[in-house]
């Protein structure tokens, strides 16, 4: 009966579905057929389910593929591939397309019987595959009226049929399935895809925006960056200035912070109302206030530091104060009263240092043992007074210049430590002291003075002088002191005569080395030795006065001769002593002042001595006999004097050399 059903409903003139591909009766689930519909079910009311008819209506609607469907048709299908619609006949036992086209009707004999169609079958809860698999012993339905002819065989053949069908639906069912998973990621992909689009065309349109700020910001920066960059303090630099170490990244810091500040005030009086210099201001003014206290902090350290025992003034000047010159002339220029204060501090600390260690050289140099020239070693003296006074110091020669030239001639390149002065057990003239003490004094005022010079840089010329001034005031003290004390008692001519040498020396070498707060000093120096030179050259020609106005007639006679002797003949022509004093004496002071000027006061005093000798030798000569052996006598004394001095050198020796030949020519001529 369900072939006569079948059969009653297939449609003759069915078509065969389209070639493309190996044949499935799934539906394609792409997504130009996605807005199809799904599969029709199967209606519950209607009892059509042919399969075997050409029908398309009896497929789901996703399984017709349109004629502008995308997938490439093959012409015709597959050899080895029977065409689905006489599958599904064969299963269903559907008669022949042939057989339907011509119209015949059956003529075997269960087609003699009328044939009945059943218009409603009650199905029950039952499906449709439940209710095909029910056992053929029980009746379909109460109001079906079903041909109880037909056989079992047949029964059974249409149920290994429905066996079939049923694992292609499965088939069917797994396929849609895969297809609807497919369908579902497809979907998703392309939500995705529009989602990713949508992204892609938001950051073009994004990165197109910032493309134009990045260029506006550019050319504002052309135009505002050399502006902000020259008022505009780093974070570095603030937190350098505030919390850094003083060095020389500080100092840099610090420069930087006074050049925009010094642009601000410029600006600002330029362009009074400008919101952006109003809220800066401020902020350097703390910052410039931080700075401040930073480097008193940091001077005072030092200050301090140079009271400490032991220490060394010129490492921590060097280290310190030099190497940060800079802070000094800030705080100069942001606080003037504190700069003046710090300042006076640094005075009074230095001065102390070099009082307290001046002095201790002081007390150390007044421990060198000298040689004692007193009024026993004028020229006029009595040899035997003389003989007994150098009985203690037996190398002194206080007439002869000796080596002592060699201390104006080899430079000392810095003064005996105080160390070597307690200790020395060595004879000294007084040149000794005076060159070491002054040198000490001048090494020391030339650091100092560049020190504060560079120091005080803000400082004018005369206030660094005087600056320099009160620090070694009380040093240049104690220099005259020892001065003094070293010249005041003796009568050494060629001793105080090398000293002015020697301070002259200095006053070249401290205007070489432009020190100009020396020139008082040593000018103070010249004061002193000067007059006490010729206080000394008024004694020796004092003493020659004094032989020649002798009237002790023995005591004349025993001193004509040099080597003495009892042959009054012999002894009555030799040179005088003082002749050989005289000439040691000349040769000296002549090799001293070889560079001396007209207006030096030692001309004058050597020519004074000079003619009061010429007038011993001439009351001399009246007791060696008669004119020719005065002649004689004075020949010889002229004679040795011109050959002492014969070596020396300088408009002053020429000038005695020339005198004394013309002496010995007119006592020869005699």
């Amino acid at each position: 009966m369900l072939r006569d059903r079948f059969s009653a409903h297939s449609t003759p003139s069915a078509s065969p579905p389209p070639h493309g591909r190996t044949f499935s009766p799934a539906p394609r689930t792409s997504s130009r057929l996605a807005n199809q519909g799904q599969r029709p079910g199967f209606s519950r009311q209607s009892s059509t389910f042919s399969l075997a008819s050409g029908s398309n209506t009896s497929l789901p609607a996703t399984a017709r593929i349109a004629t502008n469907s995308p997938l490439k048709q093959s012409k015709e299908p597959p050899p080895d591939v029977p065409d689905p619609l006489k599958v599904l006949r064969s299963i269903l036992g559907a008669p022949s397309s042939a057989a339907a086209s011509s119209g015949e009707t059956l003529n075997n004999d269960d087609t003699a019987k009328e044939l009945r169609f059943v218009d409603d079958i009650d199905f029950g809860d039952l499906s449709l595959e439940d209710f095909a698999s029910q056992p053929l012993e029980q009746p379909i339905s109460q109001s079906s009226h079903i041909n109880s002819t037909e056989t079992i065989p047949q029964c059974e053949s249409d149920k290994e049929e429905r066996e079939r069908y049923k694992g292609f639906h499965s088939s069917i069912t797994a396929c849609d399935d895969v297809l609807q998973s497919v369908e579902t990621n497809l979907s998703n992909f392309q939500a995705e895809l529009g989602a990713v689009s949508a992204e892609i065309e938001n950051l073009q349109s994004r990165s197109i925006q910032l493309n134009a700020r990045l260029e506006n910001r550019r050319n504002v920066e052309k135009l505002l960056g050399p502006a902000v960059e020259e008022i505009s303090i780093s974070p570095g630099t603030v937190r350098t200035i505030s919390e850094g170490p003083i060095d020389e990244d500080w100092v840099r810091a610090l420069c930087e912070l006074e050049i925009r500040s010094n642009t601000l005030e410029k600006k600002g009086a330029k362009e009074h109302e400008v919101r952006a210099l109003e809220d800066l201001k401020p902020l350097l003014d703390d910052l410039k206030a931080k700075a401040v206290e930073r480097i008193r902090d940091f001077v005072v350290a030092q200050i301090k530091a140079l009271r400490s025992p032991g220490i060394n003034a010129q490492v921590v000047q060097q280290s310190a104060f030099l190497k940060h010159k800079e802070l000094y002339a800030f705080l100069w220029r942001q606080h003037p009263t504190l700069a003046s204060e710090i300042g006076q501090a640094y005075v009074n600390t230095m001065k102390w240092y070099y009082t307290n260690h001046f002095t201790r050289y002081h007390a150390a140099l007044e421990k060198l043992q000298l040689y004692a020239i007193d009024g026993q070693d004028l020229l006029g003296t009595d040899p035997t007074a003389q003989k007994k006074a150098q009985t203690s110091t037996a190398n002194r020669d206080p007439y002869g210049l000796g080596h002592r030239a060699d201390i104006l001639r080899t430079e000392a390149s810095s003064a005996i430590t105080s160390y070597l002065a307690e200790g020395s057990k060595m004879l000294h003239y007084i040149e000794t002291p005076f060159q070491n003490f002054n040198l000490a004094i001048l090494d020391n005022a030339s650091a100092e003075y560049s020190v504060v010079t560079e120091f005080f840089s803000t400082k004018s010329f005369h206030e660094v002088n005087r600056i320099a001034t009160e620090i070694f005031d009380s040093v240049f003290t104690l220099g005259r002191a020892l001065t003094k004390q070293l010249v005041e008692q003796t009568t050494d001519c060629l001793g105080i005569l090398l000293c002015i040498r020697l301070n002259q020396h200095f006053a070249f070498e401290a205007q070489r080395r432009k020190v100009p707060v020396a020139e008082s000093y040593i000018n103070g120096t010249n004061m002193i030795l000067w007059p006490r030179l010729q206080q000394i050259m008024d004694l020796h020609s004092d003493s020659l006065k004094k032989v020649a106005s002798s009237t002790n007639r023995t005591t004349a006679n025993a001193a004509l001769s040099l080597v003495g002797g009892s042959d009054a003949s012999k002894t009555s022509l030799a040179p005088h002593t003082i002749t050989q004093r005289f000439g040691q004496f000349l040769q000296g002071m002549l090799d001293l002042s070889s560079e001396a000027g007209d207006d030096e006061p030692v001309t004058h005093s050597l020519a004074r001595l000079v003619g009061d000798y010429e007038s011993l030798m001439n009351k001399l000569s009246r007791n060696a006999g008669d004119s020719r052996k005065r002649d004689r006598y004075l020949f010889n004394n002229y004679s040795l004097i011109l050959t002492i001095i014969s070596d020396t050198k300088g408009k002053l020796a020429g000038e005695q050399k020339s005198h004394f030949e013309k002496i010995l020519k007119n006592a020869k001529g005699k």
